[in-house]
């Protein structure tokens, strides 16, 4: 299958980490935390941790720290959709195609939940064709990006449609936590709202810059399922993040990698362009490490991370159409996101 359109989105408020402790001093929610857990904070938001601005869903910044359940299911209910229609639009027109010509949208998402779901919304707000087949997937975290584009792929190759659209949304802001765990700490540090959509094809757009997806696969270690999740707690979302997670994240991706590599007959050092989910910058630290990779070869991923913070499963969408955007070299590219599960996925893709 092919590229068509590369489409984002992400809220109007742009803040920075500075802007963001002002304004935890500011919360009520800052004193029931203890003197630990707020130097933590402080710590984690005026230091070099790779990120310097995100974009939240709310009008103003102290609405943020508003955590009820209600406040916390609007905030996804009104922004998810609207988000995940601007990236499809930007998509649709990037890939010069119309409504009318989607077959299928499918809609991942971590942050909230909707039934019908965010598919009934966005295909309401495109016009697409009332027998468009719309699937939504849930529950795969920062990883989903992959599992969608497969399952646009088995569509596309199996002659059941000839564009679909894929969208990734995520209002991280609705999964706002808050107590004296240091995971669930960093956790409100890394997380910003966007969502991406792409357009991926049967044949190949004229007007666009070829961009083939080949092949991919995936890796689910459910043993180490409790150290990357949600859980629900007083109504809420909260995100289970443990120390182990970078290191995890580092073997799973280096082995899918391997196992790619070896079926398609490549040897890593043919790969001219990274596009890896950044989890965060002790993330980056280790799939650089582990994959043996230079800095260079991370700077669309950590130049994400450090205008938008860790996007979740749109991240991948906005390192990839930063490199097409700064035409980065052709030849093999690696595309990978990885998350709860703990799962990890990796696609090749033949950039002209």
């Amino acid at each position: 299958m092919y590229l068509s359109g590369l489409g984002t989105a992400v809220p109007p408020l742009r803040i920075s980490q500075t802007e963001c402790w002002d304004a935890f001093q500011r919360s009520p929610e800052l004193a029931k935390l203890d003197s630990r857990s707020q130097i933590l904070l402080r710590r984690v938001l005026l230091g070099q941790n790779g990120i310097a601005t995100r974009h939240i869903a709310v009008a103003e910044l102290d609405e943020a720290f508003v955590l009820t359940p209600d406040a916390l299911h609007g905030r996804f209910a009104q922004h998810a959709p609207r988000l995940a229609t601007e990236a499809a639009q930007r998509a649709l027109v990037a890939a010069r195609l119309t409504s009318a010509d989607i077959d299928a949208v499918l809609i991942s998402t971590c942050t909230g939940y909707l039934c019908p779901g965010l598919t009934s919304y966005v295909s309401e707000n495109l016009g697409l064709r009332p027998d468009v087949l719309a699937l939504d997937l849930v529950g795969q975290g920062c990883g989903a990006a992959l599992p969608n584009g497969r399952t646009a792929e088995a569509l596309l190759t199996a002659g059941r449609a000839r564009h679909v659209l894929c969208i990734c949304v995520e209002i991280c802001s609705a999964a706002f936590f808050l107590d004296n765990d240091p995971g669930v700490l960093i956790s409100a540090c890394l997380f910003g709202d966007g969502a991406a959509a792409a357009v991926w094809s049967a044949a190949p757009a004229e007007h666009a810059r070829r961009v083939e997806w080949i092949t991919a696969s995936s890796a689910h270690s459910p043993a180490d399922r409790d150290e990357l999740r949600f859980e629900h707690h007083g109504g809420l979302l909260r995100n289970v993040l443990t120390r182990a997670v970078p290191a995890l994240a580092a073997r799973h991706a280096a082995q899918v990698l391997d196992d790619v590599l070896r079926v398609a007959a490549i040897e890593q050092a043919e790969i001219t362009g990274w596009i890896l989910h950044a989890g965060g910058r002790e993330v980056l630290s280790a799939l650089q490490s582990q994959m043996k990779l230079q800095a260079t070869d991370l700077r669309w991923s950590a130049g994400i991370l450090n205008d938008y913070g860790n996007l979740s499963s749109p991240f991948v969408y906005f390192v990839l159409q930063q490199a097409l955007s700064e035409t980065a070299p052709g030849g093999w590219w690696w595309l990978s996101s990885f998350g709860a599960g703990f799962s990890c996925h990796g696609a090749l893709l033949k950039v002209d």
